[in-house]
């Protein structure tokens, strides 16, 4: 049995959890709402504020859904009850983050500045603060786009390992090389 599987979601005051008959689960909260389609063999039952998870066989295919849709539902309610939350760091002489409404204007080194349109599920603000690194601060309640979006504004510049100059996650540690030995 999986472990992640076979753990119940508790539900928080305020969420509700609805299975349609075509297996779409619906996930209300104070934050918003969300959908999934999961696959047919998977059932999902709510019962007294709890969800849980089960398949129908041992198979190796059940085994590999049953843990992933419990962990999807799991963030789900998570987003709609707390949200979540990405900052990402850019280290760097001259870069910058100016962002207007839901347009990111990124200063990466380039000879252009990078216009990042972010979705409209998203809640993004940038920080710069005088001696520290700017900083891009992303908000959600839909786990998979927030970090789909994290990783693609990390990937304009990644962080290199010689110096470490680049767009990271906040929490982010970049191991760096030594370089090449000088002289002989």
């Amino acid at each position: 049995m999986s472990r992640i599987g076979k753990s119940p979601i508790k539900l928080a005051s305020g969420v509700t959890v609805t299975v349609s008959p075509a297996n779409e689960i619906t996930v209300k909260g104070p934050k918003g709402e969300l959908k999934k389609s999961i696959d047919r063999d998977i059932k999902v039952e709510v019962k007294d504020g709890v969800v849980t998870v089960t398949r129908p066989t041992d198979q190796i295919r059940h085994r590999a859904l049953h843990g992933l849709y419990r962990a999807l539902l799991a963030n789900m309610v998570k987003g709609v009850t707390d949200g979540f939350k990405k900052q990402l760091e850019l280290v760097g002489v001259g870069y910058k983050a100016a962002n207007q409404g839901q347009l990111l204007d990124l200063s990466l080194g380039y000879s252009h500045n990078i216009i990042f349109e972010v979705p409209k599920e998203l809640k993004v603000s940038t920080l710069t603060e005088k001696g520290a690194n700017p900083k891009i601060m992303l908000e959600g309640i839909d786990n998979q786009l927030l970090g789909q979006v994290a990783a693609k504004l990390r990937s304009l510049r990644k962080p290199e390992p010689y110096k470490g100059k680049g767009v990271r996650y906040s929490d982010e540690v970049v191991r760096k090389k030594a370089g090449k030995s000088a002289g002989k």
